[in-house]
């Protein structure tokens, strides 16, 4: 088994506990991250805040968490090391895989190891004009590496191709007045990483970003159609709730005074 430390114990615990001989897996860190880098920043203000940042904050702390990596939880370890016919190995690169008859054959480093099944976690790659859905539109596209130069020693390509988004997830022109309809689409998935410094699509992000991407197209659908809704709200063609029937009886009249001879 391949996999990235922040997801595969799971996926090594399922496989044990419903009777895999052994399971191996093979991480390209010396060691298992152990730091949580994201959660220490999930109070109210730096949750609410950080999309405001000055970029180069906002590219430390990715920068950051990519030097770090993404933590398993402690229990998940426990469930796959609880198990003798599992097996880790650090600093474990594969170098090649391979079929071999109905076996898949790797390469690990010096070692050679065969496999019944293989799951490859290997993270997420974003880059917008390698995607064949945005072909007609991604030179449009403002990435990080448009709009922000990092220090020499936070240099980071893969980071560099990620869209820097406005505050809604909405791609940004390259250059402005270039591609208009780009406002319109709004990126809720890992290509806000950098942006928004979560895991976009995440639990811990909902509660921020999903009101912030339904905020900005309820507000540019209204906008769009403003002469209609100017029309509907401001139209004389509206009924009454009650006419004056319903209350004319409570009227006060003045009490009628005795004539004085």
């Amino acid at each position: 088994m391949l996999g990235a430390a922040a997801s595969a114990f799971d996926a090594a615990g399922v496989a044990l506990e419903s009777g895999a001989k052994a399971v191996h897996l093979f991480a390209r860190r010396a060691a298992i991250a152990s730091l949580p880098i994201n959660r220490v920043r999930g109070y109210p203000g730096a949750y609410y805040n950080y999309p405001e940042l000055p970029d180069a904050a906002r590219w430390f702390q990715a920068w950051r968490f990519r030097q770090v990596g993404s933590t398993p939880p402690p229990d998940a370890i426990e469930r796959a090391i609880a198990f003798p016919n599992f097996h880790l190995h650090l600093s474990a690169t594969w170098r090649s895989a391979h079929e071999q008859g109905d076996r898949i054959v790797a390469q690990v480093n010096d070692d050679v190891f065969e496999f019944d099944f293989a799951i490859a976690g290997t993270g997420y790659f974003v880059d917008p004009t390698k995607r064949p859905e945005l072909a007609d539109f991604a030179q449009h596209i403002a990435l990080w590496r448009d709009r922000y130069e990092p220090p020499t020693d936070q240099r980071d390509d893969e980071l560099g191709t990620h869209p820097y988004l406005g505050s809604a997830h909405e791609y940004q022109e390259k250059v402005s007045g270039s591609a208009p309809y780009l406002k319109d689409i709004h990126v809720f998935n890992p290509a806000g990483f950098v942006s928004f410094g979560l895991p976009i699509g995440d639990v811990p992000s909902i509660r921020r970003d999903v009101p912030a991407v339904v905020g900005r197209i309820s507000h540019d659908l209204f906008f769009a159609d403003w002469a209609q809704h100017e029309t509907r709200i401001t139209g004389e063609n509206i009924a009454p709730d009650f006419d004056a029937s319903l209350y004319v009886a409570a009227l006060w009249k003045q009490p009628a005074k005795a004539a004085v001879s």
